[in-house]
């Protein structure tokens, strides 16, 4: 995602876009504006992937606690979400580790301490967020969600003093593969609006400086060789091709289409 002086980038595009990792053949890798433009995009990007991941943990936990399946059963889903809509490489690799065994032959992922870092990518998204007037709430409270993580031992007190409910997964949830549907399509839906939002701040931010960044390029950088790659990125490419100047990603008639098919499982 480079940026800076534009006098710079004829010597150095093709070294760049040599090496890049390719979609569709084109080059992951492009001139993104002047000077800051490409370390606020990349910023951006951070944040997505921090909203990215909190939603797919928060479906880990509804297939958990919820539907009560094991590991590899839940490993299983993952690797049938990603051959659908949410065909992703942090799909994917969900499902590896789901299915990743100790010496022992039991799951990993339940003896792994339960407690996130972060590098401060998706806090400086959500400062850049509230200068600009920007409501990237997915990306905020995936940020509060690692703050929450890291009270490792104030959650384990709580754990100890706050009694929790224990439900019976086959009469709370009778059809459980129907379920597992809703939680599919409720978490295509949030990841619609995680992105939406990180789009309106970059725009907001393009305005700000007169970067005139080219957000379907945008979306085709981000298509192949990094954390959030995924199929839907090149729905977003797609929606900018047809309207360079598409005010918000849920106004096209793709996504608008999908955030009303996933409605009713967004609610449940």
């Amino acid at each position: 995602m480079p940026g800076g002086n534009p006098d710079a980038w004829p010597h150095l595009k093709h070294i760049f876009q040599s090496i890049s990792a390719k979609s569709e053949g084109e080059p992951c890798c492009d001139w993104v504006g002047n000077a800051g433009a490409g370390h606020f995009v990349k910023m951006v990007h951070n944040g997505i992937e921090y909203g990215d991941m909190q939603l797919i943990a928060e479906a880990y936990d509804l297939l958990l606690e919820g539907v009560g399946l094991n590991y590899d059963q839940m490993a299983e889903v993952m690797e049938e979400w990603n051959h659908g809509e949410l065909d992703s490489f942090l799909i994917e690799i969900t499902a590896r580790i789901l299915k990743f065994k100790d010496e022992k032959g039991e799951p990993i992922l339940p003896k792994i301490r339960d407690c996130a870092g972060q590098k401060g990518t998706g806090k400086w998204t959500c400062f850049a967020a509230q200068e600009y007037g920007i409501p990237v709430t997915l990306i905020g409270e995936a940020v509060f969600a690692r703050c929450l993580s890291a009270l490792k031992e104030e959650r384990v007190v709580a754990s100890s003093r706050l009694n929790r409910a224990k439900a019976n997964h086959d009469e709370v949830i009778p059809d459980k593969r129907d379920f597992i549907k809703h939680i599919s399509k409720a978490l295509y839906a949030s990841k619609i609006v995680s992105y939406a939002q990180g789009f309106m701040l970059m725009a907001e931010a393009s305005r700000k400086f007169d970067w005139k960044l080219n957000f379907g390029a945008i979306a085709l950088m981000w298509r192949g060789g990094c954390i959030i790659r995924s199929r839907f990125l090149g729905d977003i490419k797609k929606a900018f091709d047809k309207k360079k100047d598409l005010q918000n990603v849920l106004l096209d008639d793709f996504f608008s289409k999908a955030m009303g098919d996933a409605q009713v499982c967004w609610h449940m």
